[in-house]
């Protein structure tokens, strides 16, 4: 069910805090890499069907959801025997704006909100995506959570996060896809929460479960 947004108090908010994939950029690449492109680099790489690849992957990567691991290019190229940098970069002509999303930032840029990037992606995942879509240059300053040791997910990231930036709980909009993120956002006393109803352009909307939910992140202004 999707819980019905109401216009933001824009005048109450200085800091807006923003996911990456699924927010800012199109989820259905990094759907598409996991799920199909690096399967099938594993199945080629290591003489298996397309189907025992699948076998072998999805439970490791179900096993590593929720860690810092599962958003580390160093640990999958270890656990894989694959070099996920070179394979990334290889494909990165695929990494998207969702629509709307690279004019959100100018907006939100002549309205003087500091535009925080918040990702939980690799440093150098990060880098090969700005290659393709300039994403850097539309913000004020970028943040992977792995110098901080935990995922958003974690409890333990935000006073960390807080530390290393100045901002105010009470006066910031933070906008992710992922609601374990939304709720530990929530917990730690983030004013102003939305969540992305179609982080994945060839996905159906999902249930916000109790956040207000946006189709995308263009509906907030």
């Amino acid at each position: 069910m999707k819980t019905p947004a109401t216009p933001l108090p824009w005048d109450a908010i200085d800091t807006v805090l923003l996911d990456m994939d699924g927010t800012l950029l199109d989820l259905r690449f990094d759907n598409w890499f996991w799920q199909e492109h690096v399967p099938g680099v594993y199945a080629a790489t290591y003489g298996l069907s397309s189907e025992a690849a699948l076998e072998a992957l999805m439970p490791r990567f179900a096993a590593a959801r929720g860690r810092l691991d599962w958003y580390c290019i160093d640990y999958w190229s270890r656990e894989l025997g694959l070099d996920i940098r070179t394979i990334k970069r290889g494909v990165r002509e695929q990494v998207a704006w969702i629509p709307g999303a690279e004019d959100f930032l100018v907006r939100l840029r002549a309205l003087g909100k500091r535009r925080l990037l918040l990702t939980n992606a690799h440093p150098e995942t990060l880098a090969i995506k700005d290659e393709h879509v300039d994403l850097v240059g539309h913000l004020d300053r970028v943040y992977s959570t792995h110098p901080f040791g935990v995922p958003k997910e974690d409890p333990a990231f935000w006073p960390r996060f807080a530390a290393a930036e100045s901002f105010d709980p009470s006066r910031t909009l933070f906008v992710d896809d992922s609601l374990p993120v939304l709720r530990a956002a929530r917990d730690y006393g983030i004013a102003w929460l939305r969540a992305i109803r179609l982080p994945d352009s060839a996905r159906p909307a999902r249930d916000t479960a109790g956040f207000v939910g946006v189709n995308s992140i263009a509906e907030l202004l």
